[in-house]
C-alpha cells in the first residue's frame, strides 16, 4: 500500500527539451521517455494529431494537409503552442494516475535571453507543471556524466546537441565561463544536405542527411574510409538518382561547423583562469550530445588544444542524467535555478 502511495506522489520530472529529440526522466524511474522533438499537425490549425516518434516518420512524407514540424529551433522555443502541446503529450505519457500536478526541471541553453527563459517556463506550467525549475545545459550535462562539480577544481564540458554546442567551465557547482554556440548535429545535416545540391546536383531530405552523417560521417581521418549509396532527386532532371559518397567528402564538408566549435573551444581555455586551466590539463575535456558521436571528434578536439578528450559514456542521455540527478538535490536545483536568473 504504502509503495502505491509513494507511486502516487513520485513526480519529479527531469526533461531534456532538445532541439532533435527530447527526453524525460522520472524520479526513481530514470529515463523513462526518448523521443524526437516533432509534431504533426493539421496545416493553418493548431490540432496536434501525432508527437515524437509517430510524428518524425511523417516528416517530409506527409500529404498536403498534415505539416510535421519541429517546435524547438536552436535550443529554444520557435513555436510556444505547439512546444506546449508537446510537453503535455510527454508529460501525461510518463505522469498518468498521480494525485499530485509534477514539480519539472527543464535544461535549457546557457547562451538564452530571460523571455526565452520565460517561455520554456510558462510552456511546462501550461503543460500541467506544479513547479518549474530551469538547469542550464551544460551544468546538467556534466553532473550527468559524473564530473564532480561541486569539487574547487576546474572541470570543462562540450555538450553538443541538435541545435547548440554548449561550452562550458564548471568549479564549485557554479558556471566560471560558457560559450552558447548555435551549431549542432542540425548544421551539420544541412551542411550535408548543401554538399550533396552543390557537388552532385541532388536533392536529399535532412533524414537522409542525418543518415549519412551517422553511417559515413567523420571529423578525423578514419583509418579505412568509408562509402554509402545516397538516393535522391536529380535536380536537373527531376528524377530520383542514386550517388556513392565517401567519407572523405562529407568530412570536408562538415569542416566549417566543426571549425566553429573549435574556435568557441579555444576562446572559452583562453578565458579560463589560470588555476583552474592547471586542472584541465590533468584532468581534460568530457564531450557528450549527439555530437560527440561524430567519429573521431575527441582526436580532432585534441590535436587542437592538446588536452586530453573523453567521450561520455552515454552521450545523448547526458543531459537528461543531469536532470534526474538534480531533482535528488532540491536545495542544489533552488541554488541552480536562482543563478540562472529565475
Amino acid at each position: 500500500m504504502l509503495g502505491d502511495l509513494k507511486g502516487l506522489f513520485s513526480n519529479d520530472i527531469g526533461i531534456d527539451l532538445g532541439t532533435a529529440n527530447s527526453l524525460v526522466y522520472v524520479r526513481d524511474r530514470g529515463i523513462v521517455l526518448r523521443e524526437p522533438s516533432v509534431v504533426a499537425i493539421e496545416a493553418g490549425m493548431t490540432t496536434v494529431l501525432a508527437v515524437g516518434d509517430e510524428a518524425k516518420r511523417m516528416l517530409g512524407r506527409t500529404p498536403g494537409n498534415i505539416v510535421a514540424i519541429r517546435p524547438m529551433k536552436d535550443g529554444v522555443i520557435a513555436d510556444f503552442e505547439i512546444t506546449e502541446a508537446m510537453l503535455r503529450n510527454f508529460i501525461q505519457k510518463v505522469h498518468n494516475r498521480k494525485l499530485i500536478a509534477p514539480r519539472v526541471v527543464v535544461a535549457v541553453p546557457s547562451g538564452i535571453t530571460e523571455v526565452e527563459k520565460r517561455a520554456v517556463k510558462d510552456s511546462a506550467t501550461h503543460a500541467g507543471a506544479r513547479e518549474v525549475y530551469l538547469i542550464e545545459q551544460p551544468m546538467a550535462s556534466a553532473i550527468g556524466v559524473g564530473l564532480p562539480v561541486h569539487e574547487p577544481t576546474g572541470n570543462m564540458i562540450v555538450d553538443i546537441g541538435g541545435g547548440t554546442c554548449e561550452i562550458a567551465i564548471i568549479s564549485l557547482a557554479g558556471i566560471v565561463f560558457s560559450r552558447s554556440l548555435r551549431v549542432g548535429g542540425d548544421e551539420f545535416d544541412d551542411t550535408i544536405v548543401a554538399y550533396m545540391k552543390r557537388a552532385y546536383n541532388l536533392m536529399i531530405g535532412e533524414r537522409t542527411a542525418e543518415e549519412i552523417k551517422m553511417t559515413i560521417g567523420s571529423a578525423y581521418p578514419l583509418e579505412e574510409e568509408l562509402s554509402m549509396d545516397v538516393k535522391g532527386r536529380d535536380l536537373s532532371a527531376g528524377l530520383p538518382r542514386i550517388m556513392t559518397v565517401r567519407s572523405e567528402e562529407i568530412r570536408e564538408a562538415l569542416k566549417e561547423p566543426l571549425n566553429n566549435i573549435l574556435e568557441s573551444i579555444r576562446l572559452t581555455l583562453e578565458r579560463c583562469p589560470p588555476e583552474l586551466s592547471a586542472d584541465l590539463v590533468d584532468r581534460g575535456i568530457v564531450v557528450a550530445g549527439g555530437g560527440a558521436l561524430v567519429r573521431g571528434i575527441d582526436r580532432l578536439i585534441a590535436e587542437e588544444t592538446g588536452l586530453p578528450v573523453h567521450i561520455a559514456d552515454s552521450p545523448l542521455t547526458a543531459v537528461a542524467e543531469g536532470t534526474g540527478r538534480v531533482l535528488q538535490e532540491l536545495q542544489f536545483l533552488r541554488r541552480v535555478a536562482s543563478s540562472s536568473g529565475e
